[in-house]
């Protein structure tokens, strides 16, 4: 039975091309999108070539929305999204690939410790300016909010999640990939940010909302505000069936869910 499985998304900038040598019957997948889910599929792409040799991966992280483009026009086999699918992403299936997070991070020099979705809101809209305005912080002066563009998918979950559907206020610095706003608030003591659950540890602190940790023990009772899946995207018609057949191991396989925890997401659907 032909399974319904999308696409995969992973550097951001940058093409990998994860491949052995050349073997007779080789093929190699071309996918791109999301720079957030970009330590998950690269191990799983790691992973799955080992089990089947002549199965190699191409990946540009260009974003998850701009990824679903990508499938659309016929550009990429497949893409990984942050965000549930949309009306403009016709000609394109979305299956559930496995659980992740939206998670708030601020430098180490600040003592805030948790943050409400309203003050979140409040300091992506430009209405709190201030960390005078958000409790717990020892942080003088302006707020330096740092989110994504409108390529990414976590742009649009951002919007939904938080802003309401509005728009980010004109102060936010808008990074082309999660990487990006983890090293702007490494290094600016006033950042806030959003980021992947895999860039949100390290040289960040990442923040409770509403008092919850973004962790994994929260994402799979889904407890977290801002738990997500990450989506697979193929064209609905045609869709490459290695594709499809990678799709269901990263689903449904046991050593790949062990992967998708490791590399620091939330295994969902994996027996």
């Amino acid at each position: 039975m032909r399974s319904t499985f999308r696409s995969i998304a992973i550097t951001g900038a940058l093409v990998a091309a994860l491949a052995a040598p050349a073997a007779a019957g080789a093929v190699t997948l071309t996918g791109s999108g999301s720079s957030a889910a970009q330590p998950y599929m690269l191990e799983l792409f790691k992973a799955y070539s080992r089990l089947h040799p002549s199965v190699h991966f191409k990946y540009i992280a260009d974003g998850g929305n701009a990824g679903v483009k990508d499938v659309q026009a016929g550009r990429s086999q497949f893409s990984i999204n942050t965000r549930p699918p949309e009306p403009s992403d016709g000609g394109t299936t979305y299956v559930k690939l496995f659980l992740d997070a939206l998670c708030i991070g601020v430098n180490r020099a600040n003592s805030a410790s948790n943050i409400s979705l309203g003050n979140l809101k409040n300091a992506f809209l430009g209405v709190d300016t201030s960390w005078s305005q958000v409790p717990g912080s020892n942080v003088s002066g302006t707020i330096d909010p740092i989110g994504r563009n409108s390529a990414a998918g976590q742009y649009t979950f951002f919007q939904q999640s938080v802003l309401g559907g509005a728009t980010q206020a004109s102060n936010v610095q808008q990074d082309t990939s999660d990487g990006l706003v983890a090293v702007g608030i490494q290094h600016d003591r006033n950042a806030i940010g959003y980021v992947g659950l895999a860039h949100s540890g390290g040289a960040i602190k990442s923040l409770t909302v509403n008092g919850v940790p973004c962790s994994a023990r929260y994402i799979r009772s889904k407890q977290y505000p801002l738990f997500r899946f990450d989506w697979g995207v193929i064209p609905t018609s045609h869709a490459s069936v290695r594709v499809e057949q990678f799709f269901d191991w990263t689903r449904t396989s046991k050593a790949a869910g062990q992967i998708i925890n490791r590399a620091g997401a939330v295994a969902a659907f994996n027996r």
